[in-house]
């Protein structure tokens, strides 16, 4: 078929035409939007999945709702090598800046700038010429408010200050934080502090974060409080339902359909994780000749997607890691054959590579740092990415 026509999406990040089983995550978060607004009492909201469940998808779509509603927003993406008040700081003043745009008093709106300018002078990072970004306004920064240096106090006043030019709009301000797992346990501390403030003063403000399957249990250790501060909410593969969803109501718009067995082959092969649906959707639209897509058809493109799969999602993967690390990825895979998602013992991995289990820390927290493996609890480790041991396994057949 034409593949100008192809409907499907396979995107870090990028939107599939049908945003299939997200739906009651967008109505509760609709809700907790109103009640904000409304100055009502209300839970910010944590994302956690593996990756290539649409966590970054999801989050966006949520931003949307918000901008929907006139809310000031901005995003960020969190980094382990980088402290957060640069990053909250840009998006706390795109915040400004679309509350800005409608408020009529623009003293109130200098006001909260000059907090956002003051907390983001705040920081000791600098640029290779010695630059520190600050927002693009000719206020001068505030002085005795969001820059004491204390990331905690200076996250509540900047994010209560910033809340309340939003109140005089009736509405509020979201901060969308991705891969929220890679802010250190410190400022992840601040972080929390800071809503749980904003939540005790009312203030309209939540912070919606997304990040992997450990996120809970970081935040939860870094506030004994955060278990009651966030909706926590699994984003996990589609059932086969809402699957098929995505791929029928996309090729609809082509008027293309579907054989049952071909649909049920797709989601044999995907598991129900939306890249993978996207991905294979894609390739298999491109194999086939006329509509319904087959069986067929899907047997043909299969090998096709599991090569753009294995280069782009899991191989790049792959060469980040040492030596080392891949030995220790391989010995993951080999394991986790085995079990029900792939979890296995750390003990067991160093049985398996004739190792004591201490000189294997180098390589473990090598791959959590660089988001490959994450450890479920203690002594247990799991990958990261759906389908990564099943690619290692297949590369030494």
């Amino acid at each position: 078929m034409d593949p100008i026509r192809n409907p499907y999406a396979p995107g870090a990040g990028q939107r599939p035409p049908e945003l299939a089983g997200r739906d009651r995550e967008l109505e509760q978060f609709a809700i907790t939007l109103e009640r904000v607004a409304g100055r009502r009492p209300e839970r910010s909201l944590v994302l956690s999945g593996l990756r290539g469940v649409g966590k970054t998808v999801l989050l966006n779509a949520l931003r949307s709702l918000a901008v929907q509603r006139a809310w000031g927003t901005g995003k960020l993406e969190a980094r382990p090598d980088q402290s957060v008040r640069i990053p909250v700081a840009q998006a706390l003043y795109a915040a400004v800046r679309d509350l800005g745009r409608r408020h009529r008093d623009e003293d109130r709106v200098d006001a909260a700038a000059a907090v956002v300018k003051a907390f983001a002078l705040r920081t000791p990072m600098a640029d290779r010429k010695g630059h520190r970004w600050q927002p693009p306004t000719d206020v001068l920064a505030a002085r005795g408010r969001g820059d004491s240096g204390d990331l905690e106090l200076d996250l509540s006043e900047v994010f209560c200050d910033v809340a309340e030019l939003a109140a005089d709009l009736g509405v509020g301000v979201a901060v969308f934080v991705d891969e929220m797992q890679d802010i250190n346990a410190d400022e992840l501390s601040a972080l929390c502090a800071a809503c749980h403030e904003v939540s005790q003063q009312g203030a309209p403000l939540v912070v919606v974060g997304a990040g992997l399957p450990h996120l809970p249990t970081a935040l939860a250790a870094s506030k004994s409080y955060a278990e009651r501060l966030f909706h926590y909410r699994v984003v996990d593969r589609l059932p086969r339902l809402e699957a098929d969803r995505a791929l029928l109501i996309p090729a609809s718009t082509e008027r293309v359909g579907y054989d049952e067995c071909a649909l049920e082959e797709l989601y044999r092969m995907t598991d129900g994780y939306p890249y993978f649906v996207q991905a294979y959707g894609k390739v298999t639209w491109d194999a086939a000749a006329d509509s319904p897509i087959t069986l067929a058809d899907v047997v043909e493109a299969a090998p096709v997607a599991e090569a753009d799969l294995g280069v782009g999602f899991f191989g790049s993967r792959f060469e980040r890691a040492t030596p080392a690390e891949r030995d220790y990825m391989r010995a993951i895979a080999d394991l986790g054959a085995d079990t029900d998602d792939g979890s296995v013992l750390t003990a067991d991995v160093a049985r398996a590579l004739g190792r004591k289990p201490s000189s294997l820390s180098p390589a473990r927290d090598g791959l959590i740092k660089k988001g490959l493996v994450f450890a479920e609890e203690r002594g247990v480790v799991r990958f990261t990415v759906p389908h990564f041991g099943r690619f290692l396994r297949t590369q030494r057949d």
